[in-house]
């Protein structure tokens, strides 16, 4: 009996040790795509998975139009450059409303979910993407109620349990439907069950962009990895913040996808103080993409262009007009590679393909987190767009 039992418990010990020697799995590397992206151009052996913006939720249904189920069938021969390649399908997106009331009762539930389903394998799709920003906040004018809390962990179980049943009532294509979701920071996932919602999906995108824009009073890095040390109020918003919010709520850290900005948001009549950083300001410009960056204000026009040591996040500053401009460029994202591998979490996701044209961001953001890519495994190398 003693003997039996000692042979038990280190079988024990043996089977914990090898299972806590198995190599964690490498980083994802996830971007978004819209209509406006050309497949042709997409480097598909430096993704893991793109995911198609955006469906819309229409009579408490996922429903995605002509022109944009046509789009995504062009993205279907990617997977012969890369046969691992995932496909997903994103729902809502901000200002899309019918969450809220798709997500009320168990029948609108279901419905949404097998709504979702029939989409997926109607399109050839791998997995949904739920962006729904954002339960319990009306703010981008959409409906909005206090139980959203609750039910939107219960319209991400309908979506779990349909897409399970697809699986196993198709045998002949065992595959697994991904589930994902865009979720925020702060405030806007007070009405989010993090920690429930979290054994329910394959992975979080976290949005660790558009902290400072059009709806902030002051400017600031929209995309920050750490707080600056110009920043002065408690309520700044930065990706490493972000993520402790996450880990603090029990979600893994292999499921948070961390968020990059293919972009950058633009300020003017900005108080001159701080280079521009995290002053009042009196208009918002708006978004400029990589390419336009490069070629009209990254020191030319009168920018200068400066590093934030402690936010780890590039800004650039023109005195003469008082325009503030924050974006990502190849050194903070080398700077949210590293974090991503140090607090080994499960990739970087981006928004989105086609503000990159050349590839510059994301050949610097998959070098330093999986190493560089081959000339034989990356197909194409697509000239600019004018």
């Amino acid at each position: 009996m003693l003997k039996s039992s000692f042979v038990a418990l280190l079988l024990l010990g043996l089977a914990l040790l090898l299972s806590g020697c198995q190599p964690a799995p490498p980083p994802r590397v996830v971007g978004y795509a819209t209509i406006k992206t050309d497949p042709a151009d997409i480097e598909a052996s430096r993704l893991d998975a793109i995911i198609f913006a955006f469906a819309q939720v229409e009579n408490g249904e996922v429903v995605l139009d002509a022109k944009h189920t046509d789009a995504f069938a062009r993205f279907q021969p990617l997977r012969q450059r890369n046969p691992k390649l995932k496909l997903l399908i994103s729902v809502g997106g901000w200002g899309a409303d019918g969450f809220s009331d798709a997500a009320m009762t168990p029948a609108s539930r279901k419905r949404f979910a097998d709504s979702a389903v029939t989409l997926l394998e109607r399109v050839h799709a791998d997995g949904l993407d739920v962006d729904w920003e954002y339960p319990g906040h009306a703010s981008a004018g959409i409906k909005a109620r206090d139980s959203d809390r609750v039910h939107f962990t219960l319209l991400l179980s309908a979506l779990r349990r349909a897409m399970d049943h697809a699986s196993r009532t198709h045998p002949e294509d065992p595959r697994h439907f991904l589930l994902t979701a865009a979720l925020a920071d702060g405030p806007f996932v007070d009405h989010v069950q993090l920690r429930a919602i979290a054994r329910l999906l394959d992975w979080i995108n976290l949005m660790t962009y558009d902290f400072n824009n059009s709806m902030t009073p002051t400017t600031g890095h929209h995309a920050g990895l750490y707080r600056s040390a110009v920043s002065t109020a408690r309520t700044d918003r930065y990706a490493d913040k972000a993520v402790r919010q996450y880990l603090a709520a029990h979600v893994p850290a292999r499921k948070i996808m961390l968020g990059a900005a293919f972009y950058a948001r633009a300020f003017t009549d900005v108080r001159d103080r701080e280079r521009g950083r995290y002053q009042p300001y009196g208009s918002f410009l708006g978004t400029f993409d990589w390419q336009q960056l490069k070629t009209g204000y990254i020191d030319r026009n009168g920018f200068t262009r400066y590093w934030d040591a402690r936010a780890q996040a590039p800004y650039l500053w023109n005195p003469r007009t008082r325009t503030f401009i924050t974006y990502d460029d190849p050194q903070s994202l080398r700077a949210k590679a590293d974090y991503v591998k140090e607090h080994r979490l499960g990739g970087i996701m981006y928004w989105e393909q086609s503000l990159d044209p050349t590839h510059e961001l994301l050949h610097a953001l998959t070098d330093e987190l999986k190493g560089p890519v081959s000339p034989a495994s990356s197909p194409r190398t697509p000239k600019a767009r004018p």
